[in-house]
């Protein structure tokens, strides 16, 4: 249902305004960057799905830390992952959130994560796409 409004501006003619309720405001969208051991990086891009991502790119990374700092700081495995996502701005808190307590209870299951906001995209379907607001 639309809602009419109407202005009243100084010597200008009245104007109408239509607001219509299905009309909103474009949701930002921001890059989540997910950093993991590279044996749970589908684990991770699963478990990142339920956050309605519609686009995700993992990359094979390697820790650069030398040997004697590895070992010093009892680690082994130097082969990551690194998950790139593209999420809602509105869900990034909760996905951050929801990594953090992965990171703390899954086995070696160690990583960083952290978002980074997106100033613009291009297209109409484009944006509807990342965003999972297609209609």
């Amino acid at each position: 249902m639309a809602k009419f409004i109407r202005k009243r501006e100084p010597s200008v003619p009245q104007k109408m305004t239509v607001q219509s309720e299905r009309m909103s405001a474009p949701r930002k969208l921001t890059l989540l960057v997910t950093v993991v051991n590279r044996n749970k990086a589908e684990f991770y891009a699963d478990f990142l799905q339920s956050f309605e991502i519609n686009m995700q790119l993992i990359m094979n990374a390697e820790g650069t830390a030398s040997q004697e700092t590895l070992h010093y700081l009892g680690l082994v495995e130097t082969d990551k992952a690194v998950i790139f996502s593209v999420i809602r701005e509105d869900r990034a808190v909760e996905a951050l959130s929801a990594l953090g307590q992965k990171f703390k209870t899954i086995k070696n299951g160690k990583g960083i994560a952290f978002t980074t906001p997106m100033t613009g995209t291009i297209g109409v379907a484009i944006y509807q796409f990342l965003s999972n607001t297609q209609a």
